[in-house]
């Protein structure tokens, strides 16, 4: 096979990609170990920048999206018993965030690809990407009882943490950075109404917790734990009592609870890699970096990495113009490393370190009192969380 860009994963990084490619006529092929199944049944994040949004919008891939998605304004900052509302909107000029599940970002772009007739193999075996420094670099698979070996021009390497494309890169060439934090998350979905309009992050003696939604009849609740937390350990009845805890408020607050139908542990890393290019491998997504969840920015800086990849690819074939190909990892890593500040900013405010003593705990509850009261410091939040134009 022979084609234009070769993209390793279905995921929201190759898929917004191949959509963009699509649309300035640049032929690809999407390659994904998964099944369709898998990609499109697995829960994630589900926070969209205002950004992301209109790069969807944009993209002809926003539809459902538009219809169904929650609009969020504001959050809530709640420590001391007491709630503290972000105006997001107010704050940045009329910008906000929309929940809409990553699992449905994923199933609108794999259906706008087939839609368009665009190649996109799932349960590929056998993956491995081949001669990186060469004007036409190799993708070998086995598809359908096939041996092939893809011929292109570029490859993209979305395949996420645990995927091939950032471990073929020769050592020594890429230098890393890395973190990990010594708690996750206990995440749940309940089939309960979410018990505010907007997200609400709290900062309690027992530990974070977070109040988002999935739809106007889901909710999604996260709480801090143990890196190693056996889910086992945690009946429904003890994730109830321990969320209504860490939310409580001194005028009353009660969390509706429901059926939980699926829980798991996150745990917290912050990875970055640099550069993220070799050759003609360009990485994107979770292939080249991972935050914590607490800025909710996963998805949204796996879509800013193929915009500017999209970008440069539209030069490369439009004139031969390779410049933005070569600055490929330096814009991404500008945005990249503001995002790891932020999600780093916002974890160490808000979770509990193990053995943290009281003069920490008081640091923390002046950083929040800080961020509350000052129209500066809030809105250097609300700028960040809802995504950032420029940087």
């Amino acid at each position: 096979m022979e084609t234009q860009v070769a993209i390793v994963g279905a995921w929201p990084a190759g898929l917004v990609l191949a959509r963009l490619l699509e649309l300035a006529g640049i032929e690809s092929v999407v390659l994904e170990l998964r099944s369709r199944e898998y990609v499109e049944g697995r829960v994630r994040a589900g926070v969209l920048e205002q950004r992301t949004v209109d790069l969807l919008g944009a993209a002809g891939v926003a539809d459902r999206l538009r219809r169904e998605g929650m609009v969020h304004e504001g959050l809530e900052l709640r420590f001391g018993r007491r709630g503290h509302r972000i105006d997001l909107s107010g704050l940045t000029g009329g910008r906000c965030i929309t929940v809409y599940g990553q699992q449905e970002v994923v199933k609108d772009l794999i259906g706008a690809r087939l839609d368009a007739r665009g190649e996109l193999l799932f349960e590929v075996a056998g993956l491995s990407v081949d001669e990186l420094e060469s004007p036409r670099p190799v993708v070998r698979f086995s598809h359908a009882g096939r041996d092939v070996e893809l011929r292109c021009d570029v490859i993209a390497g979305c395949d996420g943490f645990h995927g091939v494309c950032r471990d073929a890169v020769p050592a020594g060439a890429l230098t890393v950075y890395e973190r990990e934090y010594p708690f996750a998350w206990l995440g749940i979905l309940a089939r309960a109404r979410p018990s505010s309009e907007e997200l609400i992050y709290a900062n309690h003696p027992r530990g974070f917790a977070l109040h988002s939604m999935r739809t106007p009849e889901v909710t999604r609740l996260y709480l801090q734990c143990e890196p190693g937390e056996d889910v086992d350990a945690w009946p429904d009845e003890r994730i109830w009592a321990e969320l209504q805890t860490r939310f409580e408020l001194e005028d009353g607050f009660r969390l509706n609870e429901g059926e939980i139908f699926d829980k798991g542990v996150t745990p917290m890393r912050s990875f970055v890699v640099e550069p993220m290019q070799h050759g003609r491998l360009f990485l994107a997504g979770d292939a080249a970096h991972i935050v914590p969840p607490t800025g909710a920015k996963g998805l949204n800086l796996a879509v800013a990495d193929v915009e500017v990849l999209a970008e440069a690819l539209r030069a490369f074939y439009a004139d031969g113009d390779e410049r933005a190909l070569a600055s490929y990892s330096e814009r991404c890593l500008r945005r990249v490393w503001r995002v790891q500040h932020f999600s780093y900013w916002m974890t160490s405010m808000l979770h509990r370190p193990p053995g943290q003593d009281p003069f920490e705990a008081q640091l923390q509850h002046a950083q929040l009192a800080y961020v509350c009261g000052s129209r500066a410091a809030a809105t250097t939040l609300a700028e960040n969380y809802v995504g950032l134009e420029r940087v």
